[in-house]
């Protein structure tokens, strides 16, 4: 009993922490920041500020520091945490300018508790992050996930190929609109994409023999205003995107995009978002890279259980859902490759079936295909390249 008498206390967490170790709970409104200061034991802080108040966040950083010094007699220097979010990376710019270590975190990643019904609050929130980084600087492996935050150049380069995404969404949207007004009417035969859509509107007649009535086709003319300026958009973006090809090619700074452009079947759109969602950045081998797409498999393994949930869609989603039109379209373009040949036989093998369950695994072969092609120069088997 005297020997373990003698045996020093042991606290609940690290009290030499070496940092002061900060989360950041961003909301439009309020910020919610929670610090564990060395000396302070156990308790976290908690102060709120005012949405986008980065003054005021610098100066409490500068509070801690000086707090914590009048307590230890010593200077730590702060390292913060925040989650990826709608408030991008700017956050993160800026205490990295301020010579602050910074974290992003996927929210995703962080273990949280598996009860029904669990308590959620920004303070348990800013807690939780806490400890998750205290974890992540002791070295714990794969406690959570953090983001690699893309440069402003990047960023903004990825922009055309999503703008040009939401373009195509809104052109269906309208044109299915004026289809379905007219099909209600009869009309079935009416193409809104043709170039003489206005003179050909003026010629339609109902089902029933009429005109088209007045309010409906007054209707039918700004819908096809909006749907002209959404193509003339289309136009402007997909020439931007042109061209910034051809300059990055001229500079040298885009040559794995000139090379996923010489293979056929992959056009302009495709290599920009290819390399502007996932090929630029680095990956130690094939498993990250079909992590980072969401193409990674996510089996069900316990006791006799043993089953697969299919693809863990934790990744990309725009890198994701491209790799399946191209592999849907390899098959069009390259039948006599080796990745295609790989499907049809597997298809053959199951009578036909589960189609679309191995479209998915040639998706992650064919991303996998392309990143060793456009980063290495490794050839696909049985590629075809385009004419010169």
């Amino acid at each position: 009993m005297q020997q373990l008498a003698n045996q020093p206390e042991q606290a609940a967490i690290r009290i030499d922490l070496g940092a002061i170790f900060v989360s950041l709970e961003l909301s439009r409104s309020n910020w919610l920041i929670t610090s564990l200061s060395p000396g302070a034991g156990e308790k976290m802080s908690k102060h709120s500020l005012r949405g986008g108040d980065v003054a005021g966040l610098l100066r409490l950083f500068a509070t801690l520091q000086e707090k914590t010094r009048a307590r230890t007699g010593e200077w730590f220097r702060i390292i913060v945490i925040q989650e990826a979010g709608l408030d991008g990376f700017w956050i993160h710019r800026v205490l990295q300018a301020e010579a602050i270590e910074s974290h992003v975190v996927d929210a995703a990643s962080i273990l949280v508790s598996r009860r029904r019904r669990r308590a959620k609050t920004d303070k348990i929130d800013g807690e939780t992050l806490v400890r998750t980084l205290l974890a992540y600087k002791r070295g714990e492996p794969r406690v959570c996930s953090m983001v690699k935050p893309p440069s402003p150049e990047e960023e903004d380069r990825r922009r055309i190929c999503r703008e040009r995404k939401t373009l195509i969404a809104e052109r269906v949207e309208h044109v299915n609109r004026i289809k379905g007004l007219l099909f209600a009417q009869g009309v079935g035969d009416y193409e809104p994409l043709r170039r003489d859509r206005r003179a050909s509107l003026e010629d339609l007649r109902t089902g029933d023999g009429r005109a088209l009535p007045f309010h409906l086709k007054a209707q039918i003319v700004r819908e096809l205003d909006r749907l002209e300026l959404i193509l003339e958009q289309l136009q402007k973006v997909e020439a931007a995107r042109d061209q910034l090809l051809l300059d990055r090619a001229e500079m040298n700074d885009l040559a794995p995009v000139v090379r996923l452009l010489q293979l056929k079947g992959v056009g302009a759109e495709f290599a920009n978002v290819l390399w502007s969602e996932g090929l630029y950045r680095h990956f130690d081998n094939r498993r990250q890279l079909a992590a980072y797409a969401g193409l990674a498999p996510t089996p069900w393994k316990s006791g006799s259980i043993d089953s697969e949930q299919g693809v863990s869609k934790a990744g990309n989603p725009r890198l994701r859902g491209t790799m399946v039109q191209m592999a849907w379209l390899r098959l069009r373009h390259q039948p006599n490759s080796a990745l295609s040949q790989w499907f049809k036989q597997r298809v053959e093998c199951n009578g036909g079936r589960l189609r679309k369950s191995l479209i998915v695994a040639l998706a992650r072969k064919l991303l996998v295909a392309l990143w060793q092609y456009a980063t290495a120069g490794v050839v696909m088997e049985g590629a075809a390249l385009k004419p010169a």
